[in-house]
This record gives structure tokens, sequence and C-alpha cells, in this order.
């Protein structure tokens, strides 16, 4: 079966964003997007929460994106994308899909049939409901150097313990750490 990769930035402090969402503190430098084409280019899905899923909706799809990093912009806007969510009537964006109830269960199905792993980004709730269940395989959480003291939290719906094993560590010349885990079942 196919991995489910979670791939984010965080901060120091553990956050995915500031309070209002900002963003502002990414350091992605030609290194890290060096290691975001090669993600890219071998999964074979990607999976979002809602919040996160109208982002890249809205950003991937136009002209700067598609003019300044062409290898991530195409498969962004190409590579079957899951979006889970109650609330959103329709994904709109191409080869997208919605799972609405099941997750879990949708979750299995499209590790199995997704032809490559598949991988997270953001999404910071979907990432906390799906950890308990066992559905996560590896966690790739990019430590940027920046201590914002409050935002929106990688883990904020998880209510339980998660035990982790660390598989791999990666220091960037920008100040990123890459800290790989597998949780431990």
């Amino acid at each position: 079966m196919n991995k489910l990769i979670v791939s984010n930035l965080i901060t120091l402090d553990g956050f995915l964003s500031g309070p209002n969402g900002e963003l502002d503190w990414f350091c992605a430098d030609e290194e890290f997007l060096a290691y975001a084409r090669q993600l890219c280019q071998s999964i074979g899905a990607i999976l979002f929460g809602r919040r996160t899923y109208e982002m890249m909706a809205a950003y991937w799809p136009r002209e700067e994106p598609l003019k300044n990093d062409p290898i991530v912009a195409e498969r962004m806007n190409n590579l079957p994308k899951v979006v889970v969510s109650t609330t959103l009537s329709h994904p709109g964006w191409h080869n997208a899909r919605l799972i609405r109830d099941r997750v879990a269960e949708n979750v299995l199905e499209l590790k199995a049939s997704a032809g490559a792993d598949v991988a997270i980004f953001g999404s910071g709730q979907l990432v906390s409901s799906l950890l308990p269940h066992g559905l996560i395989d590896e966690l790739r959480l990019f430590v940027h150097p920046v201590i914002l003291g409050r935002g929106r939290p990688e883990f904020s719906l998880l209510t339980g313990r998660i035990d982790l094993n660390l598989v791999h560590t990666r220091p960037f010349r920008s100040g990123i750490i890459l800290l790989t885990y597998q949780p431990r079942h």
C-alpha cells in the first residue's frame, strides 16, 4: 500500500500559520524548492483539508506560479486531489474530488489506489484527525527558524498521545531543519 506523507512547514513553536493565516515566515529558497519539486514528482495524489485546499486552488492555477515554478505548478494542477470537507459544495479545481464522510475508509482507498504515495500539505486539522487512526505513515516537518508566539497549531485537534520514531534529519542552508518521523503503531 502507498504511504500517506505529511509534508508541512512549521515554526519552532509548532504553528502552521499566524493567528490570521499569515504565511510570511516561509523560507522558500532554491534548496527547499528543489525538495518540493522532487516530492511533487514522486507522489500519486494530494489530500487536503478544506482551508488549505481553497488556498492552493486559488494560487496554483494562476499565471505567476505557472511561470515561476512550472514543475510544481504542473503537478499541483494535474495530480488527483482529494479534499475532506463537510462545508465545501464543489471542489472546482481540475482533477479534484470531495470526501464528506467515511473519512478513514476513503483515505485507505486513496492510499491503495493512488499509484504512488499520497501527500498532505498543510491541513493541520485533517492531520490531527488521521493520526489516531494510524493512517499517516510519515510526518515531514520543516521547522523554520522563527517563533510566532501564537497562531494555528499543527496538531490542534489531537487529543491523545502519538509516539513517533525519528527516521531522518536534514538541515537546510536557510536554517530550516527537516525532521522526518514515523508514528509507532
